[in-house]
């Protein structure tokens, strides 16, 4: 099952956390950090020297390069390179790429020695500061967490808005959007193996103590989130191209409603408490509103174009609910920005600078048109239901690489062991 070891948050001072992480067009609740592990004492016994050494490195360079770079990486970085010119974030990322086929030779074929290093992570949403584990499935989920947290993480920086070449007028450019995309789709892939594949892999009991950094619950969350973020960014490329139908503008916002609920409802039942958690949370419910605002506004613009009373006046109530779910969304970012740590909206742009342009306007104008139909009061109450539609978005199928070739019988058991022996899980 492996052993379970859970540091109170107020026992030690590991965790750190930025007072203010500045512009979040993306959020990312923290990143977990990876302690030191002696591989040597724990597998020195069983495997040869060299691949001891090999796990030892791949993973010190993890350690190192999270524990210097994660607290600049969560504040905003416009530019992020290191002094040898390449990301800092796509640097750490193909790091534990270069961890990942060495690591999963500990659980291939339910091997025993998955249980014999104890790993130790650094919470960030959970109450308990560190949780160490001794089971290699562990270890690789929280690779794959802190894979979608860097893909994450690079996204923020594409989608923060940087002053044209004119100096007017902050924006995000089109490639910068479609690169996103790509991104929020591989981050969901990471996320979406973790929980279909790798979560199976521990006992019930050994999931139930899990951080809530990697409950299913936030997994999941963050998946839908990532698949939500790239609806955002492509609605935000329909509303800016003459192309685009209000048919297909309201499918991209209904959808992002789907995407956006799901992960509230993910959150529900979470204890999302501590400041990385609560503002977690707040982001959610703050999108979920963004995108419900989205979505009434663009239904009541097809509703408007009917010619009957009844058209008219469910527009009404459709344009009436995207300006509430506007100011609600406006009171919820207000909130999370004021959560620890504290940060900031970047420069509206995309599909909320449309909305904030259009949506009062709009809904004023129709109110005052059609002002004999349908009460203020009354607009919530009797908003029509959204359409229905299949989410087209889908996460990357991203599966976990094959078990590096350095795992040879000759590296096993100091290469003691013969083609017919087996390992002792009592690792005498």
């Amino acid at each position: 099952m492996g052993c379970l070891v859970s540091t109170p948050k107020d026992s030690g001072g590991n965790r750190r956390i930025p007072g203010n992480i500045g512009e979040i067009s993306v959020y990312v609740p923290g990143l977990r950090i990876p302690k030191p592990v002696d591989f040597s004492q724990s597998l020195g016994n069983h495997l040869s020297r060299n691949l001891v050494e090999r796990l030892s490195a791949l993973r010190t360079r993890i350690v190192v390069m999270a524990g210097q770079e994660a607290p600049t990486i969560t504040r905003t970085r416009r530019k992020s390179a290191t002094q040898h010119g390449g990301s800092t974030l796509a640097d750490l990322l193909q790091a534990l790429e270069d961890y990942l086929p060495v690591l999963l030779g500990l659980v291939k074929d339910g091997s025993p020695l998955q249980h014999k290093a104890s790993f130790v992570w650094i919470n960030q949403e959970d109450d308990a500061e560190e949780t160490a584990i001794s089971n290699a499935w562990y270890e690789v989920l929280s690779v794959l967490h802190l894979m979608a947290m860097l893909a994450l993480s690079q996204a923020n920086l594409l989608l923060l808005p940087r002053t044209s070449a004119d100096g007017y007028q902050a924006k995000v450019s089109e490639e910068n959007r479609r690169a996103s995309v790509d991104i929020f789709l591989k981050a969901a892939g990471y996320l979406d193996c973790a929980v279909r594949y790798v979560l199976p892999q521990l006992s019930a009991e050994l999931r139930r103590e899990l951080p809530v950094d990697l409950a299913e619950g936030v997994l999941r969350a963050l998946c839908l989130q990532a698949l939500g973020q790239g609806a955002d960014v492509q609605l935000g490329m329909a509303i800016e191209s003459t192309k685009a139908t209000l048919a297909v503008k309201r499918r991209l916002a209904c959808e992002m409603v789907k995407y956006w609920q799901q992960a509230q409802d993910n959150l529900m039942n979470l204890p999302l408490t501590n400041g990385w958690a609560e503002k977690h949370r707040l982001y959610v419910k703050w999108k979920y509103n963004e995108a419900k605002a989205a979505a009434y506004y663009y239904h009541g613009l097809i509703l408007d174009e009917g010619n009957t009373e009844k058209s008219h006046g469910m527009a009404v109530a459709a344009l009436q609910a995207a300006d509430e779910y506007l100011k609600e969304s406006k009171k919820v970012s207000e909130a999370f920005n004021a959560t620890t740590p504290l940060s900031r909206n970047p420069p509206p742009w995309g599909t909320m600078k449309f909305l904030w342009e259009k949506v009062p306007r709009d809904t004023s104008s129709k109110v005052r048109i059609n002002r004999d139909l349908y009460t203020y009061e009354r607009a919530m109450e009797t908003a029509p239901t959204l359409p229905d539609f299949a989410l087209a978005l889908k996460p990357d199928n991203y599966q976990l690489p094959p078990m590096d070739n350095c795992w040879d019988e000759n590296n096993i058991n100091g290469g003691h062991l013969g083609p017919g022996q087996q390992l002792r899980s009592d690792g005498r």
